[in-house]
């Protein structure tokens, strides 16, 4: 089925409205975990709600797209989607650990860091090497993090350590989720409602141990009124935890993948200020510097990452990247970077790979190399 074509203005107003939800809807997100966490500190309760939004709103999703079904083999649910699953679960409670022990702005320089882990795991588990733009890249990042940290007048060290470990945790998730596609053949959106079943058994029965026995304990239960508005607060994240990432998925079907990296670090921006505007954070102009130095270096990693790619599709290396190379079939890829939707084609699933992982909690990586093999971290 060939794709629509629209017009360029009618498309950049669609893109622009696409963003500005995008933006609105994740900077809202995330102060409203931090007032539910203020006044109900029970991080895993808010990632159990997280988790839910994803087993009850994709499902009919899906349906409505047509997205078709996958078996996969036994082997994939012992070595792979059982430990994708927990990563996810533990990603989640550890970001909002995170986000419940140091302010916002500050959980999101952090998160700033999965550039680092990407290049080091990447060498470390697929042996894979950089450029040099890229290494040199890391070094904004790294001292924006720091310079961030120093001068942090909120700072805690359990938070800093939860946020490393949710970034680090996204990070596998990102490798590992590539190679489940590219094996399998799954729909990303597939595999995301399968690793949100998944980690329902885990989210479960951390929530009964941890949250829902201390608040049995310790929390009032005269005041039943209060725990109304959580509640509807907690409906509210879990949602907006759904819909930033099918925007993010919808805005990236329409763009090229620099112009999403632009975007996205707008997006970290936004939430950045929106939560220091709106929570009032004690914040000092030194460490809003290393917050946007951070951010300016995942830009640069990016724009990087993308020139590597570009060189790496002109001037092919094996033969397999030959054949790919010269494979009518990838000419069907427009422009901006959206493909015809279709369930069976070599470049559908190829695509796929690029959309995996933006259905995680903060946004992670994708490729325009169609063999998955190289990542933007966003």
């Amino acid at each position: 089925m060939a794709a629509v074509e629209r017009p360029p203005v009618k498309e950049g107003i669609r893109i622009a409205v696409l963003c500005v939800c995008w933006y609105t809807v994740s900077s809202g997100g995330n102060i409203v975990n931090k007032i539910i966490l203020n006044g109900f500190p029970y991080p895993v309760t808010v990632s159990l709600f997280h988790i839910l939004s994803i087993v009850v709103f994709l499902p009919p999703l899906l349906r409505a797209w047509g997205v078709p079904r996958t078996e996969l083999p036994g082997s994939y649910y012992r070595w792979y989607i059982l430990p994708l699953a927990f990563g996810k679960y533990f990603a989640s409670v550890s970001a909002h650990f995170s986000i419940w022990k140091v302010p916002v702005s500050y959980a999101h320089t952090v998160k700033a860091t999965m550039p680092i882990w990407v290049v080091l795991l990447s060498r470390l588990i697929m042996r894979e090497k950089q450029t040099t733009k890229v290494y040199i890249s890391l070094i904004p990042i790294i001292g924006g993090v720091l310079l961030a940290t120093a001068t942090e007048l909120s700072f805690d060290m359990l938070g800093l350590i939860s946020a490393l470990a949710a970034t680090l945790c996204f990070s596998l998730q990102n490798i590992f989720s590539k190679k489940v596609l590219r094996d399998t053949r799954i729909h990303h959106l597939r595999l995301l409602n399968i690793l949100g079943f998944n980690a329902v058994i885990f989210m479960v029965p951390t929530w009964v141990l941890v949250d829902l026995s201390v608040f049995l304990v310790d929390g009032d239960l005269s005041d039943m009124s209060g725990y109304t508005s959580t509640f509807l607060l907690l409906l509210v994240s879990g949602f907006c935890n759904f819909a930033q990432n099918v925007i993010a998925f919808s805005v990236l079907n329409l763009v090229s993948p620099l112009s999403y990296a632009v975007a996205n670090a707008t997006k970290r921006i936004m939430v950045i200020s929106i939560s220091l505007l709106m929570l009032r954070n004690p914040v000092s102009s030194t460490n809003i510097l290393g917050m946007m130095t951070a951010i300016v270096g995942v830009f640069l990693y990016n724009k990087a990452k993308y020139d590597a790619n570009q060189e790496k599709k002109l001037l092919p290396s094996t033969k397999q990247d030959l054949v790919s190379f010269n494979n009518p079939a990838l000419e069907k890829i427009q422009a901006n970077g959206s493909v015809p939707f279709s369930h069976g084609s070599e470049v559908q699933h190829n695509w796929n790979n690029v959309l995996t992982d933006h259905f995680q909690y903060s946004r992670q990586a994708y490729t325009t190399n169609y063999s998955g093999n190289h990542q933007y971290v966003v």
